[in-house]
């Protein structure tokens, strides 16, 4: 399916029309809410009157369902030749019993795969007007503006040797043993430390490595590439936490951290507790970056099939996503900022989606609160 927008004509110094680029968009709605609340964001990106072009394509179950597997040939050659990606969510509860190479979930680490996005960027940001919402105190979360950097591409995720066997020694000898290998090659590193400390000095100018060095072979060679690395950026200071640590401190004192960046598992488990920080996991988008800055943009959270079709589920992550992708991959700064301003707006005027609900505010479904958007643009 494409959708066309109208291109924007605007004139330059000598009163010239000019017209912008053609921006092709991979739309992949997948499986749950995603379609639900991608569509709130297409309907966001048309209110702005640039020059889109979006096709549509499936992914993760509903990609198996039409076409056998999780990430369709048809569907990876349109990621690979668009400008960009958004992408809602994969999962579904009646997809579990597939073996592990059709699952839906096998979508998303095969895009990151075959399109090389190794940095992916999560925010975790507390809306003034959610500072109720959140399960800590407002006084421990309130102007909370952090960001992690996780390195996507390697770690325990990808690492061989993989698989189950018989245990080959020690007291389990001859049971059955599952095992996966953590590893990290030193120019892995270097390109999400470069990515980090650069996304440093644009904000705060502190970082915070998080790994696990006290104990782990891996975290030990990235500790001295991350220290290494810091020389060449004399201006941001550079500080390590223990994952373990890192944890606690996300609950106690969120507003001491700014960026964050770490490997792959460490990344996933620390993003998603971050995420419950701002009050509800469906306000966060996220950005997945090659190293030409096209990317891949998607909420944090999941698919939630329970509520799917049901027109309740929040469309703001979905919607944030979208202007970090004008942001960060179609330089396009000023239409960003006009989307997030748009959603502050729909929030500071008490609009609300079930998961950020609270009493003196007003319930909105999906479609509702893309309305709002939209009218607030």
């Amino acid at each position: 399916m494409f959708y066309k927008y109208i291109k924007t004509v605007l004139p330059d110094e000598g009163g010239t029309p000019y017209e912008r680029k053609d921006v092709k968009i991979a739309m992949l709605p997948g499986d749950g809410i995603g379609p639900e609340i991608l569509n709130e964001a297409a309907r966001v990106l048309n209110a702005l009157d640039e020059k889109f072009e979006m096709e549509w394509a499936d992914v993760g179950g509903a990609g198996y369902a039409a076409h056998g597997h999780p990430l369709p040939e048809g569907t990876l050659k349109l990621a690979k030749e668009a400008d960009a990606i958004l992408f809602g969510a994969v999962g579904d509860f009646k997809y579990d019993t597939l073996e592990r190479s059709l699952r839906p979930e096998q979508a998303i680490l095969g895009l990151r795969k075959n399109l090389k996005l190794f940095a992916n960027l999560r925010p975790a940001i507390l809306y003034p007007e959610l500072a109720g919402a959140s399960t800590l105190k407002p006084e421990v979360v309130s102007g909370l503006d952090l960001l992690i950097v996780r390195e996507l591409t390697g770690d325990i995720y990808f690492g061989q040797p993989r698989g189950h066997r018989s245990a080959p020694d020690g007291a389990f000898e001859g049971a059955r043993e599952g095992f996966d290998t953590m590893r990290y090659a030193e120019p892995e590193i270097r390109r999400i430390a470069h990515i980090a400390f650069q996304t440093a000095k644009k904000r705060g100018k502190r970082l915070t490595s998080v790994d696990k060095a006290n104990v782990l072979e891996t975290s030990q060679l990235w500790r001295e590439i991350m220290i290494d690395v810091s020389r060449e950026y004399p201006d941001v200071k550079l500080d390590h936490m223990y994952v373990d640590n890192a944890a606690m401190q996300l609950v106690r004192a969120p507003k001491e951290l700014d960026v964050i960046v770490t490997g792959n598992m460490f990344g996933d488990i620390l993003s998603d507790a971050a995420a419950m920080l701002t009050g509800s996991i469906g306000m966060l988008p996220s950005a997945s970056l090659d190293e030409d800055n096209k990317g891949l943009y998607e909420p944090s959270h999941g698919s939630a099939p329970d509520i799917a079709g049901k027109g309740i589920a929040n469309p703001l992550a979905q919607i944030l996503s979208a202007a970090m992708m004008l942001r960060y991959s179609l330089n396009m700064g000023e239409q960003a900022d006009r989307i997030e301003k748009a959603v502050k707006k729909v929030l500071a005027d008490g609009l609300r989606t079930g998961d950020i609900y609270e009493e003196g505010t007003k319930r909105v479904g999906t479609k509702e609160m893309g309305d709002a958007v939209v009218a607030a643009l």
